[in-house]
């Protein structure tokens, strides 16, 4: 098996990129990629990924899915208790909004009497 730091070895012997790879049978794309780590980082390790790590797990977002028609500070409230983790009522509803729940109302529509419904003229 073949490491990365092969590929930088016979890289740094003033090897072209097209000569490295028909040399260890690898594609191209793998090699531009391990050099460029390697000039950018100076190593061949794989990077952390960038941004902010996600606070609810998956657990935690199937208890949002199952729970969906209660207001999202009901729902911090049961993410609390049963997690132990503070979810913040903000975080729920951009988990509600990216599951495809999207709080909507019906219309307030005026209360209409027998009187008014038998009437036929009148406009409501």
């Amino acid at each position: 098996m073949l490491t990365a730091s092969t590929y930088i070895c016979e890289r740094l012997c003033s090897k072209s990129i097209r000569e490295v790879l028909l040399l260890l049978n690898i594609p191209h794309s793998s090699v531009s990629g391990i050099i460029t780590n390697w000039k950018q980082f100076g190593t061949t390790a794989t990077q952390p990924p960038s941004g902010r790590p996600r606070k609810m797990t998956e657990r935690g977002q199937r208890l949002v899915r199952r729970s969906h028609q209660l207001s999202a500070e009901s729902i911090a409230k049961d993410h609390q208790t049963s997690y132990g983790l503070q979810i913040s009522t903000t975080s729920v509803c951009r988990e509600l909004h990216g599951m495809g729940f999207h709080g909507r109302a019906a219309i307030s529509k005026p209360y209409i009497t027998k009187v008014q419904c038998k009437a036929p003229d009148t406009v409501v």
